[in-house]
């Protein structure tokens, strides 16, 4: 579904991207792991064309993702849909007319100017907002919704284009840990039931481990691991987070340090000073 070979990212002299070779499978669930400034993001970019590699191939759903050609670009990204960190709904919308913005790379332009969509994509629309529990919501201003609710709806939005690929920017970075369970566990669903391949990028180790089918590992633009959850060592998280080792090390320390004597209060310090 998506092939990657030897792709780099350079803006001017910084390289973010150095030589990724990647394979994901169709209906796979990948989570790529990684510090800030790893190029995780950037990897999603490259992969829906928001970003043109500087060399290297990369295929995805049947698309060159190197080829930047308008029509290229539109027809790929008609297949590979996002979900962002931050939502990216339109506040101002009823969720189910933001759930039918995902139709609109196959809705004629007049049609879309107009927001006027057919009664085969409204039934789409809502039974993708059934996959998320949110069908009750559908007439609701969106701005009305929680953080988590209105990612659900984000998700909604991303089904809804039919796609081949989904790829996740850290869907889950604001969100509290039961609600960030929830969204993970409806795009994995969406995974398992639709055979959509989703490539997810995030912070949280046991997450990654709970919910993806495989785990890559990134840093420094690097590839650094690549297998199951269950494979992932110690060993393997501090190539991906440079000095956790340390950091681990101090902690220990810290905690095995005896309790310092509480302070003197202030009132006794100066107390003692003009006596």
């Amino acid at each position: 579904m998506i092939r990657i070979r030897s792709l780099t990212k350079q803006y001017g002299s910084n390289a973010v991207l150095r030589g990724i070779d990647l394979d994901v499978a169709p209906g796979e669930f990948l989570v790529v792991l990684g510090p800030s400034g790893a190029g995780k993001s950037t990897l999603l970019r490259c992969i829906n064309g928001l970003a043109t590699p500087t060399s290297g191939e990369l295929v995805a759903a049947g698309f060159d993702a190197t080829d930047t050609r308008n029509g290229n670009i539109r027809k790929l990204r008609q297949q590979v849909a996002m979900i962002f960190q931050h939502h990216n709904v339109v506040p101002r919308l009823s969720v189910l007319k933001n759930v039918l913005t995902g139709r609109l790379g196959q809705t004629a332009t007049l049609s879309s100017v107009l927001q006027l969509f057919s009664r085969q994509d409204v039934a789409l629309a809502m039974d993708c907002l059934r996959r998320v529990e949110l069908e009750h919501k559908a007439e609701q201003r969106t701005d009305a919704l929680s953080g988590g609710q209105r990612q659900r709806v984000g998700i909604a939005r991303a089904l809804a284009q039919r796609p081949q690929v989904i790829l996740a920017d850290e869907p889950v970075a604001s969100l509290d840990p039961k609600t960030s369970r929830l969204v993970l566990q409806y795009l994995r669903a969406a995974c398992r039931e639709l055979g959509i391949t989703v490539v997810c990028n995030l912070h949280q180790v046991d997450y990654a481990r709970e919910f993806g089918d495989r785990i890559v590992g990134l840093a420094g633009g690097k590839l650094v691991f690549d297998g199951r959850g269950d494979e992932l060592r110690e060993s393997h998280l501090n190539l991906i987070y440079s000095g956790l080792d340390q950091v681990k090390a101090q902690d220990e320390t810290d905690a095995a340090r005896p309790p310092s004597a509480p302070s003197a209060p202030s009132e006794m310090i100066l107390e003692g000073a003009l006596s």
